[in-house]
């Protein structure tokens, strides 16, 4: 049965909501957040609240990397690791070695009431961990963050994401695509969890580098700023290390638009979709006309064993 749809209030700053069971308490519902755009804190709840559905089961059992943003989208903003205390007794925690000694409990995005909490505490975007929380070191999917460097167009993004896309097809790896919202394209590939994230990175930084060998006039994977070549796009392989996140699907992110990461199919990409195409006003309406684009990632069937590589 499906779930009954949430309503945040708009005539009041602080609310009260009932979600899934359980009571989630929202605070300065009104304040602005998109000047230019008059969006709200509580505009930008209720496009999670609507989004929730194909949202959850992409974060679901992953620690979440919480980036605050307390004054806007406009605003300075800080990471938090550490789920803030107090807090809910329904939030579920994923407690994380960091070396030394130093275990960091993260919060996990379970449900819808936990989802509303973690954007209550001004999380524009979503970073969530590429490993499920029962085995942190093996994450169940490799990704490519192509990024337009200085003097690069979006066109050489799309470009280069098709390049990515054909080198990943010769291999026989399933490759879905979505926007980043902000600046450039993500590539991801359900791999069958075993892998260690060293060895995932490893293999990336492998794919990357040998396709800014074999294309040399438009990408590159040299990760150090000052040597990289001008008017190249980036095929950062190096997200993939162990610790690092990016902006979760159907994440929201802090640009002028309210521009939102969203799937997009690789005849969008070869049609030259942009950017500013999804934001935070159409992405709910687009979700409930074709659904999850990337459902594939959740499957068990149809992934990649990368263990042939290793």
């Amino acid at each position: 049965m499906a779930k009954s749809a949430l309503t945040i209030p708009r005539t009041e700053d602080n609310a009260v909501l009932r979600a899934d069971g359980k009571e989630v308490r929202l605070t300065n519902l009104r304040k602005v957040f998109w000047p230019d755009l008059g969006l709200t804190k509580g505009d930008l709840l209720q496009y999670y609240a609507d989004v929730a559905g194909v949202l959850l089961p992409h974060i679901r059992d992953r620690a979440m990397v919480m980036k605050r943003y307390p004054h806007g989208a406009s605003g300075e903003f800080f990471f938090m690791k550490r789920a803030p205390s107090p807090r809910p007794p329904w939030i579920e925690i994923c407690s994380i070695a960091h070396g030394s000694g130093n275990v960091i409990d993260f919060p996990m995005v379970q449900d819808r009431a936990a989802l509303l909490w973690v954007v209550n505490l001004g999380c524009i975007d979503l970073n969530q961990w590429y490993a499920r929380c029962d085995d942190v070191d093996r994450p169940d999917y490799l990704h490519f963050d192509l990024d337009p460097g200085v003097g690069a167009t979006f066109d050489g993004v799309l470009q280069t994401a098709l390049i990515v896309h054909e080198a990943l097809d010769t291999l026989k790896m399933p490759s879905l695509v979505k926007t980043t919202g902000s600046k450039g394209l993500h590539v991801y590939v359900p791999i069958v969890r075993g892998p260690v994230q060293k060895q995932v990175w490893t293999f990336a930084k492998a794919l990357a580098q040998e396709l800014a060998v074999r294309n040399p006039a438009i990408i590159t994977a040299e990760y150090r700023v000052a040597k990289r070549p001008r008017g190249r796009v980036l095929v950062d392989y190096n997200q993939n290390r162990w610790g690092s996140t990016l902006a979760s699907i159907y994440s929201v992110r802090p640009r002028p638009e309210a521009t939102v990461s969203t799937p997009v199919t690789w005849k969008e990409v070869e049609r030259g979709v942009r950017i500013e195409d999804f934001t935070v006003k159409n992405v709910p309406k687009r979700v409930a006309k074709i659904g999850d684009l990337w459902k594939p990632l959740l499957a068990s069937r149809g992934r990649f064993d990368l263990t042939r590589y290793m």
